[in-house]
């Protein structure tokens, strides 16, 4: 079994060891280094190919949202996973658009952190369902009734199937989630999904999960 490479990039040096020590603890993740900014991770990504990287957005300097912006533009097979703070809405939407691949608040359960960056080296997003909320909620109140996140009402009819799926995004259920509460498979969940975010003209997990907030409204 190939282990998960993980880059960790945060700028204090307690939360970097803490982060080590528990996917270290795991047979099947490997940190293959650290960095304390996100001028340092853009240069280490490039050197260590890490599959996943769990970025802080919070730091001096170069700061995790831009760090992202930049490693998606040149090192797009990594997975960013941003690591920030219950009350860090500012930073929530511009690491989205940047292209992270899931966002966790820091004080997600080890279990959960580890499935995260599972879920992130297998393509799944991750989102903590707060913080899901959180963005959903914001991104209906500051655009119009049906034009939240750019969304289109959706130009095909949705299966009985895909009527099912979507409120579990809503929930913020992750594909084995969805697909343990369907007895269904990973595959057929995401096959479930890509048609979803097609029909609807969503881009990513968000805003699919805000069109189908204001469905359900």
């Amino acid at each position: 079994m190939t282990a998960i490479r993980v880059l960790i990039v945060d700028d204090q040096r307690l939360v970097r060891a803490g982060l080590r020590m528990l996917c270290e603890s795991t047979v099947d993740i490997d940190v293959v280094g650290e960095a304390a900014d996100g001028a340092q991770a853009v240069r280490l990504a490039a050197e260590l190919t890490p599959d996943v990287i769990l970025m802080d957005l919070r730091m001096p300097g170069l700061g995790g949202v831009e760090a992202t912006r930049l490693l998606m533009s040149t090192r797009p097979e990594s997975k960013v996973l941003a690591l920030t703070t219950f009350d860090d809405d500012e930073h929530l939407y511009p690491a989205l658009a940047a292209g992270a691949a899931g966002f966790l608040v820091k004080d997600t359960s080890p279990a959960d952190l580890v499935a995260a960056i599972r879920r992130a080296a297998g393509g799944d997003i991750t989102v903590s369902p707060h913080l899901l909320r959180r963005l959903v909620e914001r991104a209906v109140e500051s655009q119009p009734a049906n034009a939240a996140a750019g969304l289109v009402s959706a130009p095909a009819p949705l299966t009985t199937r895909e009527l099912e799926v979507l409120p579990l995004v809503v929930e913020g259920l992750s594909n084995q989630e969805i697909a343990d509460q369907l007895h269904l498979g990973v595959t057929t969940v995401k096959t479930h999904i890509a048609n979803l975010m097609d029909k609807t003209g969503s881009e990513n997990r968000v805003q699919l999960a805000v069109y189908g907030y204001q469905r359900m409204a």
